[in-house]
């Protein structure tokens, strides 16, 4: 039985997308049978993996209007075993047709429930707002994952999210909880990302991931030739952070996996751009 997980921020430039889709991609390396499914409309996930956004590309969009079946839908990625539900601009115009739906929260929950046999874990990433979207998502979710860059702005607002999920839970869904929170965009010379950072701990405690993700030159690179880190430079740092996330995040699941270094070789398929 899969397990389903939203990466969740109420704020933009967390690094919500790089770390739901590199998490996934290293998951996948390691053994794992994962599927990411891109819930917001800027399409980051969708490209940052490597999936060209036709004009005949089956989406999300197309899922939640009921024009077409999930494993029409489904792309595999570079990455054996890391598959995604990939979006587009279309998606914003989802919700307007979801208001109008009979259980209008629990739309992406009949849809992901399905699929937890096939995969080991199912990964989402939401858009950074409070939307249908985003209440649907984590109405479907076992749990979340909340990337926090180490700024004040993000801080301050994580309030409003905790209260999301509360509400959430009291109201849609009991059984979700906090799977993590990841320290994103750390640079511990700076005096405010260290003060930020022991503020974070204080907030969340044992929820926070030993892991943290360092500025990295690398990871902004990435989604711009539509390859996750572990693909396009497996030996920087802000790799070796996410292979490192990737085991905590496995361990802390109580899954065995495969162990794999910045130097294993990694067997892509020859998908997407080269078809």
């Amino acid at each position: 039985m899969g397990k389903i997980i939203s990466f969740a921020n109420q704020k933009g430039g967390v690094g919500k997308t790089t770390t739901c889709v590199n998490l996934a991609a290293y998951v996948a390396v390691m053994g794992k049978k994962v599927l990411v499914v891109d819930l917001d409309a800027q399409g980051n996930a969708t490209g940052g993996l490597g999936i060209d956004k036709t004009d005949d590309l089956k989406t999300m969009y197309d899922l939640i209007s009921g024009d077409t079946s999930v494993d029409e839908v489904i792309k595999e990625t570079l990455i054996e075993g890391l598959d995604i539900l990939p979006s587009t601009s279309d998606l914003s115009g989802a919700e307007l047709d979801m208001v109008q739906m009979p259980q209008r929260e629990k739309i992406i929950k009949g849809i992901l429930d399905p699929l937890r046999d096939r995969y080991d874990f199912i990964m989402l990433d939401l858009p950074p707002s409070l939307s249908l979207l985003t209440v649907n998502a984590l109405t479907a979710s076992d749990s979340v994952i909340i990337p926090m860059p180490c700024e004040y702005y993000p801080l301050v607002g994580i309030t409003q999210l905790m209260n999301t999920i509360r509400l959430i839970k009291f109201q849609l869904n009991p059984k979700i909880d906090i799977e993590g929170v990841v320290m994103t965009m750390k640079d511990k010379r700076s005096n405010l990302t260290n003060q930020v950072s022991d503020e974070i701990l204080k907030f969340f405690g044992k929820k926070v991931f030993f892991t943290y993700i360092p500025r990295n030159i690398r990871l902004a690179e990435a989604p711009s030739h539509g390859e996750p880190i572990v693909v396009y430079e497996p030996a920087s740092k802000g790799a070796d952070a996410y292979l490192s996330l990737a085991e905590e995040f496995l361990d802390r699941n109580k899954v065995s996996y495969k162990t794999i270094t910045k130097d294993t070789k990694i067997n892509l398929r020859r998908v997407n751009k080269d078809e």
